[in-house]
């Protein structure tokens, strides 16, 4: 496998994915639309490049970590786009969290050109990454997916194969994110119930997160939404409402019934309309703690 890959999106996750990959041995080409934010990925050994296609190299690999489906669809489809340098054997590793619905469309153009695509998306926020403890989805094409593997492993701590069609590891990804709005929301009101009643808010998150819900979700985000804290953003909140959109699309067009996350996108669109949508999205909470005259 090729040492050399391309890494496209420097945001708070992408930087120090880079830095994982750095440090095992891969040369790295990156590109941010944003350049100054390629600064501390550069120093470390990082190859800086102009456009997105100056990122890939025929046969290679890109990996793409950005905000949102357009902005993965443009930097394959779009002017200076690197889906049609890629060329045979080529692979697109898609790591941002987007629609089922693209990642087909992307796996069919990466098809039709010869190159291939694995939707990749991760469970795990900023120091997650930074730890290489991510977890990773992974779905597409057998022999594509054995070649990204050393990659991923570089990134985080597990490799999950959700199959071979492309969309499969998004569908997972996007239900995951949903469950973990609804354990803040759960644990917002469940905070709520113990402070209204003179217990402190703290306790009941300690408690809870070492008993009943002893995993990462509970302890992290429990910390959080004990302490009312909401910044700085590791996955803003404004992303959180992408996501639950994006949930919602696709069980609109899976004919899957799925009232909470109706509930939890309007906590979302709530809190983007009262300008918190760069706070962490965590702050969803914040609407429950209005509502209980806590805020």
């Amino acid at each position: 496998m090729t040492r050399v890959i391309g890494f496209i999106g420097l945001g708070n996750m992408g930087e120090p994915m880079v830095m994982n990959l750095l440090k095992a041995g891969f040369q790295v080409k990156v590109y941010n639309r944003t350049p100054e934010k390629t600064k501390a990925v550069v120093e470390a050994g990082a190859e800086q490049v102009n456009r997105p296609a100056d990122a890939a190299a025929p046969g290679g690999i890109v990996i793409t970590m950005v905000a949102n489906d357009q902005a993965v669809e443009e930097l394959v489809l779009g002017p200076n786009g690197f889906g049609e340098v890629l060329g045979q054997g080529g692979i697109h590793l898609s790591m941002s969290t987007i629609a089922p619905a693209t990642s087909r469309k992307l796996a069919a153009y990466h098809q039709e050109h010869g190159s291939q695509y694995v939707a990749s998306p991760v469970f795990g926020r900023p120091e997650a990454a930074a730890a290489q403890k991510l977890n990773i989805l992974s779905s597409g094409s057998s022999v594509a997916k054995e070649r990204v593997k050393s990659i991923q492993e570089a990134l985080g701590q597990r490799v999950f194969d959700v199959g071979e069609e492309p969309e499969s590891a998004n569908v997972i990804k996007l239900g995951g994110n949903f469950m973990i709005m609804a354990a803040m929301e759960a644990m917002a009101e469940a905070f709520n119930l113990a402070e209204k009643n003179g217990i402190d808010r703290q306790l009941a998150a300690e408690i809870y997160a070492s008993t009943l819900f002893n995993c990462t979700v509970y302890q992290g985000y429990g910390q959080m939404i004990a302490n009312k804290q909401f910044e700085p953003a590791g996955f803003q909140l404004a992303l959180g409402l992408k996501d639950c959109n994006l949930v919602l699309e696709e069980a609109n067009s899976t004919q899957t019934p799925m009232p909470l996350a109706g509930l939890l996108h309007n906590r979302l669109l709530a809190s983007v309309a009262k300008n918190r949508g760069n706070q962490d999205w965590a702050a969803l909470a914040r609407i429950a703690l209005e509502e209980a005259g806590l805020e």
